[in-house]
């Protein structure tokens, strides 16, 4: 039987997931009071960190009404209580004299150690930063860092959306013929296929004599072929670009998450197969496409931009607006009659919740930044007649709060894969420029 402990909880733990508090079972938490300040000053924030923060605030001012935090309040039945902690209150600091108490960690890791001389219970330290777990065990004290729930073990496992498989050149012959094809081809038992995967019949005698057809499920034929198709004036230079349209053009998916390095076409072909989809009047499916970006930067943020929300905007969605342009052959002036005519929406992703968002075609670039809660909320968004497309690099994340096995867009293509209504592609090969390309494999 497990003993049972004392968890200090340092800052970054709650601006990563609010409901920490509950995720320790039957052992107690301490809150140091320097956690409530530094947790203060994040909850204007309109980001995941300032959301984080504020639903921590609501959470223990909820828990003050069944108690007193300074006392000790109850997590619920079968969970331990939550009290405050001052770093005032420790008689003896053993935290060394280079340490200055000015510094927040110090007054954590103070507040730690004056926990361990009230109570008889183990007291642990949970952080997110690498240097405070060092600090920690440099002193003696307990630590651990907190595990996001993750999607994957490593980026190298996520879904791909692709499945080769070796048939009879005779299967493939038939299957081109228009025959139905049932994939009950000897697919290996550790094999798991998904609604929309996409399978290359490959011949047994010939490799290169394929076909690309589209696995629905295990009563059901493989779709037809799946050939190259012209999207507003845009050609897949490749396989996966050829797949990614399919997914991006098939009414019948809502869901569409596109994985890939920069420069494989990502953005450029969903923005293309929006376009086709709301502007031609043959095949005009939707009202509104609707392009945003969360705002995360690349290195030192330069600060407050003024102007409106339009112009702030305006440095993240610049390649977004590339992209637009390119489509429209630079012609601006059909470009921004569309945007006028809300036809074309670029926005802050920040004013998405809320909405209901219905009969549009929504992509979100970069989405690696998103936390899972995030995504969560804007696929709630989707309201009937909508299809949502989320682009992203899991290997370039700026958000510090996420890596690739815990950010949103992994969390959505691993648990949603098993849904006829969404459909993944993993793109391999840029196509941007060879020293792109040359930059995203070896830099």
């Amino acid at each position: 039987m497990s003993t049972k402990k004392t968890y200090v909880l340092d800052t970054n733990v709650y601006l990563t997931n609010y409901e920490s508090l509950y995720s320790f079972g039957k052992n107690d938490i301490i809150v140091p009071l320097k956690v409530l300040e530094e947790i203060d000053k994040h909850k204007k924030r309109q980001d995941s960190v300032g959301f984080h923060a504020r639903q921590t605030i609501r959470i223990l001012d909820e828990l003050r009404q069944d108690g007193n935090l300074h006392q000790g309040v109850s997590l619920g039945p079968r969970k331990g209580i939550v009290r405050t902690l001052s770093c005032m209150e420790v008689e003896d600091k053993e935290i060394p004299n280079e340490w200055l108490l000015s510094d927040p960690d110090n007054q954590i890791i103070c507040t730690a150690l004056g926990a361990r001389k009230q109570i008889d219970t183990e007291v642990v330290v949970v952080t997110r930063d690498i240097n405070m777990r060092v600090k920690c065990d440099a002193i003696g004290l307990p630590t651990e860092d907190y595990i996001l729930d993750q999607a994957i073990i490593s980026s190298e496992e996520l879904y791909s959306g692709f499945y080769t498989h070796s048939v009879p050149r005779l299967i493939i012959d038939d299957f081109y013929n228009k025959a139905p094809v049932s994939l009950s081809l000897d697919i290996p038992p550790e094999v798991k296929l998904f609604p929309n995967q996409f399978i290359m019949l490959q011949s047994e005698d010939d490799p290169k004599h394929t076909a690309l057809a589209k696995y629905i499920s295990e009563k059901k034929p493989l779709g037809q072929v799946i050939q190259k198709k012209n999207v507003w004036g845009i050609n897949p230079r490749n396989r996966e670009q050829t797949l990614s349209m399919d997914l991006l053009l098939d009414p019948s998916i809502a869901l569409v998450t596109l994985v890939g390095k920069a420069g494989t076409g990502k953005t450029l072909c969903a923005i293309a197969a929006g376009l086709q989809q709301i502007m031609e009047k043959s095949s005009a499916i939707y009202t509104t496409m609707i392009i945003s970006r969360p705002v995360e930067s690349l290195g030192k943020d330069i600060g407050f931009l003024p102007g409106t929300m339009e112009e702030k905007m305006l440095p993240w969605l610049k390649p977004i607006q590339d992209n637009l342009r390119t489509l429209f052959g630079n012609d601006n002036t059909a470009l921004d009659i569309y945007m006028e005519k809300g036809t074309i929406e670029v926005e802050a992703l920040s004013y998405i919740r809320g909405r209901s968002i219905s009969n549009s075609f929504i992509i979100i670039d970069e989405a690696q930044n998103l936390t899972q809660h995030e995504v969560k909320t804007i696929v709630t968004r989707v309201g009937e007649g909508t299809k949502l497309v989320l682009i992203g690099d899991i290997e370039q994340i700026d958000n510090i709060y996420i890596n690739e096995t815990t950010n949103g867009l992994a969390h959505a293509v691993e648990r949603l894969k098993g849904s006829h209504l969404t459909g993944h592609i993993t793109l391999t090969k840029g196509e941007r420029s060879q020293i792109a390309t040359l930059a995203s494999n070896k830099l």
